[in-house]
């Protein structure tokens, strides 16, 4: 099932779908308060710090798609100038990427620990489950605060920050963009490809 919810395009509330990690190894068991990757892209390299001692199972699971090397050749398939940037999901020709279980959906625990959707903020795609995010992440454009967790919503789990490539990322987000695939909009009209992600620490 793809990750996208029928709602006004400005307040599309981004369907993200990303992946769980059964516990694995001790990296997961035990992971590391703060890791860095690098997202290297068609458009340039972003380089993003992980927080794993505020989103611990969303960031073991994110890290073991990386070591699995699940990004390597997918893209950016859905592109909205001031909203999010959103990949991992499919290969180049739209196929979908199979991913693990769901991961557990940490929005409430990472908020609290002072995690929101701000511009640069890295967190899990879903659908309209809650616990659907498995291999699927965004990037916020701009500030999101309606993505945040509250009340009345589990909102989207951050878990990660870009820490230099903003310039790659505005590219990304002005990218020229229409119909592609089985999308009928957002889809960058010269695909942006992940070439691979690396964990740097």
């Amino acid at each position: 099932m793809t990750p996208f919810l029928n709602i006004p395009r400005r307040l599309t509330c981004v369907l993200l779908a990303m992946g769980l990690l059964a516990p694995i190894a001790s990296w997961a068991q035990n992971p590391a308060p703060l890791s860095k990757v690098r997202i290297t892209t068609s458009l340039g390299d972003i380089e993003a710090e992980l927080y794993a001692d505020k989103a611990p199972k969303t960031v073991a699971n994110f890290v073991q798609y990386v070591n699995d090397k699940h990004y390597d050749g997918t893209i950016f398939h859905r592109v909205i100038p001031g909203f999010m940037v959103q990949g991992g999901g499919y290969d180049g020709q739209y196929r979908e990427k199979k991913t693990r279980a769901p991961v557990a959906h940490e929005g409430r625990q990472a908020l609290a620990a002072g995690l929101k959707n701000t511009t640069g903020t890295l967190a899990m795609a879903r659908t309209n489950d809650p616990q659907s995010a498995t291999a699927q992440f965004f990037i916020n454009v701009v500030d999101n605060a309606f993505l945040d967790p509250s009340f009345q919503s589990f909102g989207y789990t951050v878990f990660g920050k870009v820490t230099s490539g903003m310039d790659v990322l505005q590219k990304i987000r002005n990218t020229p963009t229409g119909a592609g695939g089985p999308f009928p909009t957002d889809v960058p009209r010269t695909p942006v490809v992940i070439q691979t992600i690396t964990l740097l620490k």
